[in-house]
C-alpha cells in the first residue's frame, strides 16, 4: 500500500505552518493528494430579543467563522507550496466531527499537538481524543515545531493488539523506505508478544529490523521514548489505547505519556 491521499488539520495556531509544511513533504514523497481540513461551529444567539434578533447574531457569527476559515484556506494554502495535488475542505460545524468526516477519504490523517504554553487555537482547535480513537484510519501527530519527517529511523512500540496491529499497517508506506526499524516490546510478559513475528513479517517487506526488549514493569511510555531518543528515532509506530467517558476519552498510561511530552512524530492508530 502507499497513500493516495493524506489530509492535515488546519488551524491559526502559530504551529499550524510547520505541520502544514510536514504534510506537503509526505505528499510530495509518496505521490498523493494533499487535502487541506478546517471547521469551527457557529455558536448560538445568546439573549436574543426575539426571533430577528437571534438571526442577525448567528449571521453575524457565521459571518466570523467564515473569515477565520478563509485565513487558514490561505495558511493551507500558502505553505502546501508546490505540493502538485491539493484539495480544501471547509465547514461550519464541530471541528473534530468535520476531521472525522473528511478522514472516510484518506489514508493518513496529520494532526498537531500543543504544548504546555501554546496559544489557543482559536474556534478552529479540537482535542485529540476523538479523531485518535473515532477516525477509523492511521493519525500521524506532529510535536510543535517540527515541520519535517524523513521517517529513516523509526520505533514500532508493539504490544500483541488490534491497535497496534492497525498502526503498523497503516505506517508500512514509512517503514519500507527506513534505513532502520526497531521492534521494541515493554513490561510484563513482552517477550510473549510475537515481536519476532512481526520483525519477520516487516522484514518480508524489506525493512532492515531488529527486535528490543526492554526490561521494565511500568506501563507508561516513558521507556519507549527513551529507547527512541537514544535511537535519534523520528517516527514512534504505536497503537492508541482509550476508552470513552462522559466528556471525553481516557487514554491508557503510554498513549497519554506520549501525546503529553514527545517531540517525536508519532504515528498511531485504535
Amino acid at each position: 500500500m502507499s497513500y493516495a491521499n493524506i489530509l492535515v488539520s488546519v488551524d491559526l495556531a502559530e504551529t499550524a505552518p510547520d505541520r502544514i509544511r510536514l504534510a506537503a513533504s509526505l505528499a510530495r514523497r509518496f505521490d498523493a493528494d494533499l487535502t487541506g481540513a478546517a471547521a469551527a461551529e457557529v455558536p448560538a444567539p445568546l439573549f436574543a430579543h426575539d426571533i430577528r434578533d437571534a438571526q442577525a447574531q448567528f449571521d453575524r457569527a457565521r459571518g466570523e467563522i467564515l473569515q477565520e476559515l478563509e485565513r487558514a484556506r490561505d495558511v493551507f494554502a500558502r505553505c502546501a507550496g508546490e505540493t502538485a495535488r491539493t484539495d480544501w475542505r471547509g465547514a461550519t460545524e464541530r471541528p473534530f466531527v468535520h476531521i472525522i468526516e473528511q478522514g472516510r477519504a484518506a489514508d493518513l490523517l496529520v494532526v498537531g499537538r500543543s504544548a504546555p504554553g501554546d496559544l489557543d487555537p482559536g474556534p478552529l482547535g479540537f482535542a485529540l481524543g476523538p479523531i485518535l480513537m473515532e477516525a477509523g484510519r492511521p493519525v500521524l501527530v506532529v510535536p510543535p515545531r517540527v515541520a519535517d519527517l524523513s521517517g529513516r529511523r523509526i520505533v514500532v512500540a508493539w504490544k500483541d493488539t488490534p491497535e497496534a496491529r492497525r498502526a503498523v499497517s497503516g505506517a508500512l508506506p514509512f517503514i519500507r523506505s527506513a534505513d532502520q526499524v526497531f521492534v521494541v516490546t515493554a513490561g510484563e510478559g513482552a517477550r510473549f508478544e510475537g515481536a519476532q513475528d512481526v520483525a519477520r513479517h516487516l522484514a518480508r517487506h524489506g525493512a532492515s529490523v531488529t527486535t528490543h526488549l526492554l526490561t521494565t514493569t511500568v506501563s507508561d511510555g516513558e521507556p519507549i521514548l527513551r529507547f527512541a531518543r537514544e535511537q535519534e528515532a523520528d517516527l514512534i509506530v504505536m497503537g492508541a489505547y482509550g476508552h470513552s467517558r462522559l466528556r471525553g476519552w481516557a487514554f491508557g498510561g503510554a498513549t497519554r505519556d506520549v501525546l503529553q511530552s514527545t517531540a517525536i512524530c508519532c504515528l498511531m492508530a485504535h
